[in-house]
């Protein structure tokens, strides 16, 4: 209790906060993302969902590199440029096809890796669980996405609501497994969320540590895919 207490110390906020953005998927995001899903013809979605990942490689590349990890560096150098070139400004996933891995890296998990904290747990409007670290993190990057800094005019509003629909799309499933896997969703989630994190900043092999959030497994996250990805949706520029 005391533990769950330090983590996250803003409950009533947060749940406040985390009942609305529930709402608000439901009366709005997960219809308008079935809608795109059922109308929306599979390769437009998919070179959708490539141009968006191209995107995000560029700072996956930048933090991979800030993590001192050279080979992963170099192959999203490849990614990057093989998809932005042969791949037609990443509409097409060339890269894949020729052997070249992603490997997302946020600045929060750079800053995880350097040994900064993750700070209490908070629930953002609209975006989602997160902590002060991680939180903080997707804001800095966010003023510098790569899509704002090359886009203009309406572009600039569509281009980021069309990755947030293909995104919530893509996980519908998912996080219908996710609604009926939880008599509590908010701890459910949040403790999904804190486990995720944790193991993406120590690549899957966290220390064994008595007081560090996170460190319980959440039953049926590691061994189910869709509950894997349905946390990730909240992770939204991955």
């Amino acid at each position: 209790q005391a533990l769950q207490t330090q983590t996250d110390p803003w409950e009533p906020f947060n749940r406040a906060v985390f009942r609305f953005n529930d709402s608000l998927d439901q009366a709005v995001l997960a219809p308008v993302a079935r809608g795109y899903q059922e109308y929306t013809p599979t390769v437009v979605r998919r070179g959708a969902r490539n141009f968006f990942n191209n995107l995000g490689d560029v700072w996956s590349t930048a933090n991979n590199l800030l993590q001192l990890k050279g080979r992963n560096t170099a192959e999203m150098t490849l990614r990057v440029v093989v998809n932005s070139t042969l791949g037609i400004y990443g509409l097409f996933d060339v890269a894949t096809a020729m052997g070249l891995k992603r490997h997302p890296e946020d600045l929060g998990q750079t800053l995880g890796y350097w040994g900064v904290g993750s700070g209490p747990y908070v629930v953002m409007p609209i975006f989602g669980p997160s902590t002060l670290r991680d939180g903080t993190s997707f804001f800095i990057e966010t003023s510098r996405d790569p899509m704002l800094e090359l886009a203009d005019g309406d572009a600039r509003t569509v281009l980021p609501v069309w990755r947030v629909v293909e995104r919530r799309a893509s996980l519908l499933g998912a996080v219908r497994v996710i609604d009926e896997a939880s008599l509590d969703k908010y701890t459910f989630t949040r403790d999904a969320y804190l486990q995720l994190r944790r193991n993406l900043i120590w690549d899957g092999n966290p220390p064994d540590s008595e007081d560090v959030p996170g460190k319980d497994p959440v039953p049926g996250l590691q061994d189910d895919g869709a509950l894997q990805s349905g946390m990730r949706f909240f992770m939204i520029k991955k």
